[in-house]
């Protein structure tokens, strides 16, 4: 991929970021401080369990180098930006997904750089791979900041200045962010093409049972940490939908030719929309289901 195109890929994902953020105030980090269990297991979830068991789970079933290391890569990015409308979909806390989200963004700037090589390393199958394409964390870490951080800080400043224009725009922002995303998706698969046919049975199966396990952790740990039911959902949708937009800019920016990474993270970024909306419309189902009984019930009481 030339150099002009990669640029205008990254702007495209700063933008898309710029977007989701406008919605963003200083109140959604202070409800962190104010409330942090939810959000603190959140990420613990995402930045430690997650690419933990991804490393662990990859090394224990021999998987291919390409594939173990596109799976710890996506493992280790934040929450997608369509988690929040999932969340709010499943009629699950916004409050919760939202604060997460900003949170998860800003600690990828460290987190997400620091998971891949310490992962990426201990696992002894990818060890060499990751030898093979290693950079300057720095290099990465500079990235994140340019399509993640710095678009979030500006979008929040224009969203508390022009409310109107946020209140306006975060739609059309929202539908530009999954055409673009998709964007990055066919992009991945036009140039890898013969290594998406040649391992697109194996690459499903894989991508499936890792969202689902994203899922699982999210679940299990809010579980354990004990959160309402409406956080427990916030933080469960958090963890299964990564941002794997940001592995593919990653990608496509350092390791271009890494066909098999490419491949993971462009299934990913389609399957976690499928599984995501899934989840969240069995959640919003099952919630009218409940609240159809109990008003059958007050009206046969009554």
């Amino acid at each position: 991929m030339s150099p002009v195109a990669l640029v205008v890929l990254n702007a495209v994902l700063a933008f898309m970021m710029f977007g989701v953020s406008l919605g963003l105030r200083k109140a959604d980090f202070r409800r962190v401080l104010g409330r942090p269990v939810a959000p603190v297991t959140g990420l613990v979830a995402q930045f430690l369990l997650l690419p933990a068991i991804t490393c662990l789970g990859t090394w224990a079933l021999g998987i291919s180098p390409g594939l173990a290391l596109g799976m710890i890569l996506v493992s280790c990015c934040p929450g997608g930006t369509f988690s929040n409308v999932m969340t709010w979909i499943g009629r699950a806390n916004v409050a919760t997904s939202v604060s997460m989200t900003a949170v998860s963004s800003l600690a990828a700037v460290v987190m997400t750089p620091f998971n891949f090589a310490l992962y990426g390393s201990l696992n002894p199958n990818t060890r060499e791979a990751l030898q093979a394409i290693a950079l300057p964390a720095e290099n990465m870490v500079m990235m994140v900041v340019l399509v993640l951080a710095l678009p979030m800080a500006l979008g929040m400043i224009v969203g508390g200045r022009f409310p109107r224009f946020a209140e306006r725009s975060e739609r059309y922002f929202r539908t530009a962010s999954l055409l673009v995303f998709l964007l990055f998706v066919v992009i991945s698969f036009s140039k890898h093409w013969h290594t998406a046919l040649q391992i697109a049975g194996s690459v499903l199966v894989l991508v499936v049972a890792h969202n689902a396990l994203a899922f699982l952790i999210g679940d299990l740990s809010s579980r354990a940490a004990r959160l309402p039911q409406g956080d427990r959902r916030a933080v469960t949708m958090e963890v299964g939908i990564q941002n794997s937009g940001l592995a593919l800019a990653i990608l496509f920016t350092f390791y271009p030719e890494a066909g098999e990474m490419l491949v993971i993270a462009g299934f990913w970024g389609v399957w976690h929309l499928v599984s995501g909306l899934s989840l969240a419309g069995y959640w919003n189902f099952s919630q009218r289901r409940v609240a159809q009984a109990h008003g059958d019930a007050a009206d046969y009481a009554g």
